[in-house]
């Protein structure tokens, strides 16, 4: 099987501040701050380890999120648009909805990062998705899925995140092609065991 099972998870813990999530294949770690679902903003805030030699798996774009880099350790280096440059501590990178961007840290030694995105929910729902995939080994070495579960992804999130290769007109062509093949045989978008993001309780301080 080249995905994880789609049977329903009992139990599932809620998501906590303080948890770490990690991606084993791209080297991120991140550390949740605070929950989208605790402030007016719908920001999600992590301080994200950049591990040496990490990549976010593709360069892409949100088409309604902010999302802000704050380098406190180390560098990061950050493509926007087009144009690269190197993070040090100290420096913000901000990407508006719709800038193509990527980064990885080129550096020595691990970087220390704080990551802000609003609205923060959808985007934290897709990132435990592609951790998940990564963690269970349904990634290949750049922790990108392979074509029939990016197709479900990427039509799944298509409102939170998209990967410039291929370009979007033909992804669209091509995700809704192969979604046809992947569906049948179990592939879906998310999956119960990595959405607690919209399956797991909250406490009956934050409904």
């Amino acid at each position: 099987m080249s995905h994880p099972a789609s049977t329903p998870v009992l139990d599932l813990p809620p998501i906590r501040v303080g948890e770490i999530w990690e991606n084993p294949v791209t080297r991120e770690r991140a550390r949740l701050l605070e929950l989208p679902w605790q402030n007016p903003e719908g920001c999600v805030v992590a301080e994200l380890t950049a591990m040496v030699g990490s990549r976010v798996a593709g360069e892409h774009r949100h088409p309604s999120m902010l999302e802000r880099f704050t380098v406190l350790r180390g560098e990061l280096t950050v493509l926007l648009d087009g144009a690269t440059s190197v993070l040090v501590e100290g420096r913000t990178s901000e990407v508006r909805p719709g800038q193509w961007h990527d980064w990885w840290n080129a550096a020595d030694v691990d970087a220390l990062v704080r990551v802000e995105a609003r609205p923060g929910e959808r985007f934290m729902h897709g990132i435990e998705t592609l951790f998940g995939l990564a963690q269970l080994g349904h990634t290949n070495a750049k922790g990108m899925p392979d074509p029939l579960q990016l197709a479900m992804f990427g039509r799944e999130f298509a409102d939170t995140v998209q990967f410039r290769s291929p370009p979007p007109a033909v992804q669209r062509v091509m995700f809704a092609l192969l979604s046809v093949v992947a569906r049948p045989m179990g592939y879906r978008g998310t999956y119960p065991q990595l959405s607690r993001t919209v399956d797991a309780p909250r406490g009956p301080e934050h409904p």
